[in-house]
């Protein structure tokens, strides 16, 4: 392929640990000096397309400014999701005083990653993933990363292949994202990797002694190349995600009241609302929120029903919580607190919401969003929390004997607390997903990864690193009124989470010091002197 090269700087333009973004003709480059040696790789994160420069250079890796994922800067390997892709590596040399790069004449930026052919002659094993989300669908490729060539089965009950399930509240609903934009790989990838993808599937049990999988439906065993209703399997990794908690309340079967947590349940909302319409949301959850957003950008009314007194105020606290009520009720969203819906009605379709103080609310559209429940009504022989019945795991995501669990249904012991814990995040899957992946294909991988969400209402952006299920105090520095602000979530003068907004460069370098525990103490935080960006070990970033 033909190349194309230009001098980009001078040898002295940067020192060990910086980096700095330059141009080729019209491809962009992310080059950077590490040990006295200088590297080229794609400028742009593989995830949303951020640039990296933005980000910060720790050791070898540079750490992706909005959602943190990892590449290594010498050869561009993805290190860390929410990504798929690595990065693409360009050439270099040194000529006198002129670092030379070089990049091809068309180039994205990006590859896939270098992945082992399905050989059954090599490898006759069958591993099973129950599940297409972020857990899944990591799993899948990086079982074939790591080398496996068996037979990999990803079976879910949706009829779409693998999709961003992060933008249905997002992007998508408001029409910033199309539906042909959705889907994470091509049909061509699966296929050209045997990565077989068996949708509308649903599953009866798994007998984890007799490593069988009972589906409901006599068809999936065709489908799968299977005998009978069953398949079996060598190792499985469950990441079935949790189900939306359904209101029992009268009028429920109504018309127009739904949960959002499918692509299939974003479209009947966006073909069921009319502009200026009534639309009530029950719950003050992140999904509950994002889509009271999305609503009101479309021209609806819309009111948000919650039992809380303030948002978010048990994950965030009450001033972070209140800020993004501010947000909600700028932009015309209403809100009734320490209330509950008792019932609906309406004639065949949801006309009214009853709430227990007596109020009737107009509706012509109701989103429910009060939680999920982990999906694991259907193992045998796998131990189950008895709060909530997600799986439990040991650090290597191991529930049983050829068992693991990843995602939304996985509780898994906490490195930085060792207590249990189990998070509701799609970069939280994907990472887990990951490390199953790898342990599934015969390494010993201890998970420890750091959660990491992040929200979008209206213009209010906010990404949350870390967890403290309760905290003694929260630092703030910043201005929140102004939305800049970072807050540094302390118990036990620990840093157990931060949360922050506009702040993209400090929340990598949180993101960094947070997975090397050498986070500031609670006592230069407080000073508010400390340079989070400055501290990254052997990196002086430059941006």
């Amino acid at each position: 392929m033909k190349q194309i090269e230009g001098v980009v700087a001078k040898i002295t333009n940067l020192k060990d640990g910086e980096m700095l973004q330059v141009s080729v003709g019209e491809t962009e480059v992310l080059l950077s000096r590490i040990d006295g040696k200088y590297y080229a790789v794609g400028a742009h994160c593989t995830h949303y397309k951020a640039s990296l420069a933005q980000g910060v250079l720790s050791e070898h890796h540079v750490v992706c400014p909005w959602h943190n994922a990892y590449f290594n800067v010498t050869t561009g390997d993805q290190l860390e999701p929410p990504g798929l892709d690595d990065l693409d590596r360009y050439e270099v040399r040194i000529e006198g005083e002129n670092v030379i790069v070089s990049v091809p004449e068309q180039t994205t930026g990006f590859r896939s990653p270098a992945m082992a052919q399905f050989d059954p002659n090599v490898d006759g094993r069958t591993f099973v993933i129950l599940g297409a989300g972020a857990a899944g669908v990591h799993a899948a490729e990086t079982l074939r990363v790591a080398g496996y060539q068996g037979r990999i089965v990803m079976i879910t009950q949706d009829d779409k292949l693998p999709y961003d399930r992060t933008k249905l509240t997002k992007d998508y609903f408001i029409g910033k994202t199309s539906s042909e934009e959705m889907p994470l790989r091509s049909p061509n990838f699966y296929k050209e990797y045997s990565i077989e993808v068996l949708l509308n599937k649903r599953v009866e049990r798994v007998e984890t002694t007799a490593k069988a999988i009972t589906f409901t439906d006599s068809a999936s065993s065709s489908d799968a190349g299977t005998s009978g209703d069953s398949l079996t399997y060598d190792a499985l990794l469950v990441a079935t995600g949790g189900k939306p908690r359904q209101l029992d309340i009268p009028g429920a079967d109504l018309e127009n009241i739904v949960t959002l947590r499918s692509f299939n349940d974003t479209d009947y909302i966006l073909t069921s609302i009319k502009e200026k319409g009534q639309a009530v949301v029950i719950g003050s959850s992140f999904i509950g929120m994002e889509t009271a957003a999305g609503l009101c950008q479309h021209g609806l009314q819309v009111t948000v029903i919650s039992p809380d007194s303030v948002p978010f105020k048990k994950t965030l606290g009450e001033e972070i919580g209140k800020l993004f009520q501010q947000v909600h009720e700028e932009n015309g969203v209403c809100f009734k607190f320490e209330r509950k819906a008792v019932q609906f009605e309406g004639n065949g379709k949801v006309e009214t919401v009853v709430l227990d103080n007596g109020d009737r609310l107009k509706a012509d559209i109701v989103i429910v969003g009060i939680g999920v429940q982990p999906v694991t009504d259907f193992l045998e022989g796998v131990d189950l929390h008895p709060k909530d019945s997600s799986v439990v795991v040991d650090e290597y995501l191991c529930a049983a004997d050829g068992i693991y669990a990843a995602g939304d249904i996985a509780c898994y012991p906490d490195w930085r607390t060792s207590k249990s814990i189990r998070v509701e995040h799609w970069r939280v899957a994907a990472q887990q997903g990951r490390i199953a992946a790898h342990n599934m294909a015969g390494k010993a991988v201890k998970f420890r990864g750091l959660p990491l969400f992040w929200t979008m209402q209206f213009k209010f952006p906010l990404r949350y690193i870390g967890h403290a299920q309760s905290w003694d105090e929260i630092i703030v520095d910043g201005d929140l009124q102004k939305q800049e602000f970072i807050a540094f979530y302390v118990q036990k003068n620990k840093v157990l989470a931060v949360a922050t907004s506009h702040k993209d460069t400090e929340t990598a370098a949180i993101s960094e010091l947070m997975r090397l525990n050498q986070m500031p103490t609670v006592e230069e935080l407080r000073s508010g002197i400390i340079d989070l960006i400055q501290k990254q070990p052997e990196a002086n970033n430059q941006h």
